[in-house]
């Protein structure tokens, strides 16, 4: 019988499990590398301002070739993964494709980046110039902002052809102009012919968040100058009595109560000051004709059911289609504000007109690191210049153009297929390997405490995360993540921890040195506290998994 075995007999018995785990694993990536799979490749989409691989000098378009040691069929997991299990200020060495095709060698230190739960190079994916599938309701949505639909592909960017997402992203970024025309394929859903759309993008201007800005100011300030407030959409059309005339999309906001050009700070406070109660807003409104004319308007600030903010009931984003300023900050620490009145037009940088944000973004970004002068004017009589200090880019301070509603791309992928078994039994014997080492370090950076517990995934997570991938995905992702399943389950299985295999094994050696086995009631012991430190791990996951997929 199994009991009256030699212990490395049986240890060869209980390995056999995990053995064909790791066989499993192999087997399954062979099929799926077969058949080929479209994977988002090592490619940089772009990257996060002041974060490790915008200090290092990664683009937009470098293509990872070699990462911790690995170079064979790389996508882009390999690069998250790679900085998330790496060690405490440990260098991940790197080889990098540049698109001219020269190559670099990079050494980057993984960070906690913010909003991120992993640690991470600051590395994002890349996306492809077509337009990802929607729902019906964001698919009107969509339309009705940009005139775009799921499934167009873009061309071009006014008038100049793009081939790639970074390609269009480069000169949507360096365009400082209130709109762009993208065109772009459209298959006729009917007659499935292709026509060539023309749509009107909006821009807006945005700005990497500096340590130590706080919320109120995020992205509100162009070089320290603070827009007045333009209204996108508007969910509550009747306010106050429910006859008075309500707030419009593109109402430009003059005054809130008694504060006239309100920052979005000065909006918040007198919104939470009016709450219940009606509150005055001046607006300018842009009529049927085309004349834009001074509206005011009663809200009446409340705060929904459950919530803990008070609200109008409006979207809010800042008005950069002209030059008008709502007001000015510090632009460092110990600094002062620019002496600009709130209300008055900049009608000049450093000698050159402007007549909007984007020319005064334009114009000042030329001077990075150098002293200009800003001209504004706020009435006939007023009028004045002031000096600026312009933060150079090497501090990543860098103002650019983006599209002012965020468009859906699909990710940019690449198919990932074996030119023959011979070839598929390779890769997937490597993916197994990578995923088998990737599980063990994981554990290990877990012990560590260099990944939090909550990243981990329970059978809650495995089956909802399966659900999506089945819906959404054509059925070779799904036969892909049970190959990774098999690999993780094999190294869980093989942990030196009763009453799992791998602890088994352990128990057999102990019998092997000691020359017999532990009593009965000392293996009952083992089984227990093993049982014991599983079970809770097991809830713990579970509970994560519950709260992040079905609370959050």
């Amino acid at each position: 019988s199994y009991a009256n075995k030699p212990p490395h007999t049986r240890a060869a018995v209980l390995a056999a499990g995990v053995t064909f785990n790791v066989i499993s694993a192999v087997i399954v990536f062979m099929i799926v590398f077969l058949f080929g799979i479209n994977l988002t490749p090592a490619i940089v989409g772009d990257v996060m301002p002041n974060s490790p691989a915008q200090r290092a000098g990664l683009k937009a378009g470098d293509e990872i070739i070699k990462i911790a040691g690995e170079s064979e069929d790389l996508d882009f997991g390999n690069i998250a993964i790679a900085a998330a299990l790496s060690g405490k200020d440990e260098k991940v060495q790197m080889r990098v494709r540049h698109l001219d095709d020269t190559e670099e060698d990079f050494a980057l230190v993984a960070e906690q980046l913010p909003e991120e739960s992993l640690r991470g190079f600051g590395i994002q994916a890349p996306e492809s110039l077509a337009i990802g599938k929607l729902t019906k309701a964001d698919t009107d949505y969509l339309l009705s902002q940009t005139g775009l639909l799921p499934g167009d592909l873009i061309k071009s960017v006014n008038g100049r052809p793009v081939a790639t997402y970074w390609e269009m992203d480069q000169i949507i970024r360096e365009s400082f102009v209130p709109k762009v025309t993208l065109s772009a394929e459209r298959i006729d859903s009917v007659s499935g012919e292709v026509r060539l759309i023309e749509a009107k993008i909006r821009l807006t201007l945005t700005t990497p968040k500096r340590p130590n800005m706080s919320e109120s100011v995020l992205n509100v300030n162009i070089y320290s100058l603070v827009p007045p407030l333009r209204i996108t959409d508007v969910l509550d059309r009747k306010d106050g009595d429910g006859t008075k005339p309500s707030l419009k999309p593109d109402d430009i906001i003059l005054a809130v109560g008694n504060v006239d050009n309100p920052t979005y700070k000065q909006l918040r406070d007198a919104t939470k000051e009016y709450e219940g109660k009606e509150l005055p807003v001046k607006v300018l409104r842009t009529g049927d004709d085309g004349a834009e004319h001074i509206a005011t308007v009663t809200v009446v600030p409340k705060r929904p059911k459950g919530g803990d903010r008070v609200m109008i009931g409006v979207g809010i984003t800042y008005d950069l289609e002209r030059a008008v300023v709502a007001g000015t900050i510090a632009p460092a620490k110990g600094s002062a504000a620019l002496e600009i009145p709130a209300g008055a037009t900049i009608t000049a940088v450093d000698g050159v007109p402007v007549l909007n944000f984007f020319d005064i973004a334009r114009e000042i970004r030329k001077y990075a690191g150098q002293r200009i002068t800003i001209d504004y004017r706020l009435d006939e009589q007023v009028a004045g210049a002031v000096s600026m200090d312009v933060p150079g880019e090497e501090d990543s301070y860098v103002v650019k153009s983006v599209f002012t509603n965020p468009i859906p791309f699909k990710p940019y992928e690449r198919t990932y297929k074996a030119d023959g078994p011979v070839d598929a039994v390779i890769m997937g014997y490597r993916k197994t390997v990578m995923f088998v080492a990737q599980t063990y370090v994981t554990l290990r950076r877990l012990i560590g405490g260099l990944v939090s517990p909550k990243d981990l995934m329970g059978p809650v997570g495995i089956m909802t995360l399966s659900y999506r991938i089945v819906a959404e995905r054509p059925f070779v992702y799904y036969v892909y993540f049970l190959g990774l399943i098999s690999a993780a389950i094999a190294v869980f299985n093989f942990l030196p921890l009763p009453p799992l295999d791998g602890g088994l094994v352990v128990l057999l050696i102990v019998e092997k040195i000691k020359g017999s086995a532990l009593s009965e009631r000392m293996q009952a012991i083992i089984a227990y506290a093993g049982w014991t430190m599983i079970g809770s791990l097991i809830l713990y996951v579970t509970f994560n998994d519950i709260v992040r997929n079905f609370f959050n």
